[in-house]
């Protein structure tokens, strides 16, 4: 009998593609040689310290800027939902949520749209009222307006405590699962990214490593950049537990953890 060969699990076809992207200012690399490309219904999270480029990598896949190296493919054009990691705005001008989503234009259903992160109680709330994780869905809701391919978002969680960030990105997994668009995200949630990604990119003005969060939490480029706590860190929202946290931080459905595991939050 003949040995078939092992197939490898098909990859989604490209939404948004970095090849050899490479960004100057003041005469040095911000950024160099940055490949990697995106899929249909794939989240990839690029995590670095500070000064890595992490945002000069954001602007240059959002068009904002243009690499002064390599190109920036957008596959069919597609419609590109963006979520910046502060917005702000003035405390003197009266603004609901309902106002400032039909600044972005009269793009659907409003409330059905909030429905969708989990928001439709904050229609008629003040801007300036809401949570740091209220503030995190109508963002979310406003980028999802226009029905986006590729989503891009710069610190979803900035603005929300420890306790809620791992519901932050349940909302993301889930808007992926139900729109099937290509998720960049930028993040330094250590401890939540191992369970809210398909992909990591370690970025330090250049790709370190990137790959599957398991990989990369042992690859010596990132453990040089971390340390072996970082990689703890990324690995604390791995084991299974039966209650979850809103994005106020408290618990919905209680339950005792695992034997051997604390309850996180």
């Amino acid at each position: 009998m003949p040995v078939l060969p092992v197939m490898e699990p098909a990859r989604p076809d490209p939404l948004l593609s970095l090849e050899n992207v490479s960004v100057v200012r003041g005469g040095g690399p911000i950024i160099q040689q940055i490949s990697f490309s995106l899929g249909a219904g794939e989240i990839i999270t690029v995590i670095g310290p500070n000064g890595a480029g992490k945002s000069t990598l954001i602007k240059a896949a959002l068009g904002i800027i243009r690499p002064d190296k390599g190109r920036v493919v957008r596959f069919g054009n597609p419609v590109i939902g963006y979520v910046p990691q502060n917005v702000s705005l003035d405390p003197t001008l009266p603004l609901t949520v309902r106002r400032f989503l039909a600044l972005a234009g009269p793009r659907g259903d409003l409330p059905a749209m909030l429905g969708r992160v989990g928001a439709e109680n904050l229609l008629d709330a003040s801007m300036h009222d809401i949570s740091g994780g209220e503030m995190r869905r109508v963002l979310l809701a406003r980028a999802l307006l226009n029905s986006p391919r590729i989503l891009i978002l710069d610190e979803p969680t900035a603005g929300v405590d420890i306790s809620g960030q791992a519901e932050v990105y349940r909302l993301i997994q889930d808007i992926r699962d139900r729109h099937s668009c290509g998720i960049l995200l930028v993040s330094h949630d250590l401890h939540v990214v191992m369970a809210a990604t398909d992909r990591v990119l370690c970025l330090n003005g250049h790709i370190c490593c990137s790959g599957a969060p398991d990989q990369i939490r042992e690859h010596p480029e990132y453990l040089a950049i971390f340390g072996r706590q970082g990689a703890a860190e990324m690995g604390i929202y791995r084991h299974h537990h039966d209650h979850r946290h809103d994005l106020h931080g408290d618990i919905a459905g209680h339950g005792a953890p695992p034997p051997g595991e604390a309850a996180d939050g």
